[in-house]
């Protein structure tokens, strides 16, 4: 009983790396689960670092806008309020 439990055994193993190897390829060229882990593992950090710098510029971006938007505010009510003080006197 023991005997042939390890011959079906092996027998199944066996169809198993041809069956691999036919739809896969050869063991040498199939990439490690590691490979793709690690690529994957890339991609994302990569892909947060491009998203923290667009998020960083569109913050600097708009505090540069609501500034000059601010500024200009300011000067544009600076110069009506001293030209209604001077029409006042």
């Amino acid at each position: 009983m023991n005997n042939d439990a390890i011959l079906l055994e092996s027998v199944k193993t066996h169809r198993a790396r041809l069956r691999g190897a036919f739809l896969i390829g050869e063991l040498a060229e199939r990439r490690d689960v590691n490979d793709n882990v690690r690529r994957l593992i890339g991609s994302m950090v990569l892909a947060a670092v491009i998203c923290a710098g667009c998020v960083g510029t569109s913050f600097v971006l708009n505090a540069i806008n609501a500034q000059a938007t601010q500024s200009s505010t300011s000067t544009t009510s600076g110069s009506t309020s001293e030209s209604t003080g001077a029409t006042a006197k």
